[in-house]
């Protein structure tokens, strides 16, 4: 039997208190706090529960898009999961990929759809993300046996009176054995950006990136670079909290994920604020010119830590 772990909370100048676990009442209610929390899944936009999948016996829990355009199947059970819940995604993984109209119908029919998201629908991805408060760890040796890309993620609920918490794990699969054939995956570099974007601008996007690693490096910042196929992220954990991104074949831009209020407030020298997308939470500015200053930006890079690390 695995030992109960304990969450204490402390605020400033006060005395850590433990809080108190409060399993999720149902299914139902687990499913509702985490379609109602969405960024406990990291940047995934969420379509609807409980998707009803053609002919297909069972639903896939939730269905989301990612900012790589990935087609996300989530399936949520609110008990200890293993390797056995594997043939149940996979199958609401290859309806995902054999589907594509069903699921760009949801994506047309869903309100507040991200309308800067690209997604290719003769060719997407799919994604799968298992979530349980509990994962039995050698369900990670079974994942790398699958083609599909999966994420296996625990959230458990904790109160103090009218206060809850949500804690949330994902675990990491362990290394393989084995070389696996990696056809069909790409390596996001100066080349892969040169079949979409001007090559001057790629140039300037991963001269940006460079900076901030920099930057980052000097200021010791706990971030993680990764590049997709549209932005290149920062990465606290597993969420983004600032980036370079794509915003048209020449166009490039920095992301930070900040609240509305401050990027209203906060200004930077002579750049303006292009946009603020509210459903990424995040403040958009597109960069001109050879000469980008990126440690003006020094405000937002803080401010997006902040919302991630404190």
């Amino acid at each position: 039997m695995s030992a109960v772990p304990t969450l204490y909370w402390r605020k400033k100048n006060q005395e850590a208190k433990a809080l108190t676990p409060a399993p999720f009442k149902s299914e139902q209610e687990f499913e509702q706090v985490v379609f109602d929390t969405p960024t406990v899944l990291g940047d995934i936009f969420l379509l609807r529960r409980q998707v009803r999948g053609g002919s297909k016996a069972g639903i896939p829990d939730i269905l989301g898009i990612d900012p790589d355009g990935k087609v996300c199947v989530i399936e949520m059970k609110n008990i200890e999961v293993d390797a056995g819940v594997i043939p149940q995604v996979l199958e609401y993984a290859i309806w995902a990929e054999t589907n594509p109209d069903s699921i760009k119908s949801l994506w047309l029919e869903a309100p507040d759809r991200p309308g800067d998201l690209q997604i290719d629908w003769d060719e997407y991805g799919v994604r799968v993300l298992i979530v349980a408060p509990s994962i039995d760890r050698t369900t990670l040796e079974h994942v790398n046996k699958i083609a599909y890309p999966v994420d296996l993620v625990e959230v458990s609920r904790w109160t103090d009176r009218f206060d809850s918490w949500l804690l949330v794990n994902k675990l990491e699969p362990y290394p393989s054995k084995r070389t696996k054939p990696v056809s069909g995956l790409r390596t996001y570099d100066r080349a892969f950006y040169e079949e979409f974007h001007d090559p001057k601008s790629v140039s300037g996007f991963l001269k940006v990136v460079n900076e901030i690693q920099k930057l980052a490096t000097r200021k010791g910042w706990p971030v993680e670079c990764k590049f997709n196929k549209w932005y290149c992220g920062f990465k606290v954990g597993n969420y983004v909290v600032f980036g370079v991104n794509w915003l048209s074949a020449r166009g490039y831009g920095l992301s930070f994920k900040v609240p509305e209020g401050f990027a209203k407030r906060t200004r930077i020298g002579g750049e303006r604020i292009t946009r603020y997308e509210k459903i990424w939470k995040q403040a958009i500015f597109k960069l001109e010119g050879d000469e980008i200053r990126v440690a003006s930006f020094t405000p937002y890079f803080e401010k997006a830590l902040e919302q991630r690390v404190e």
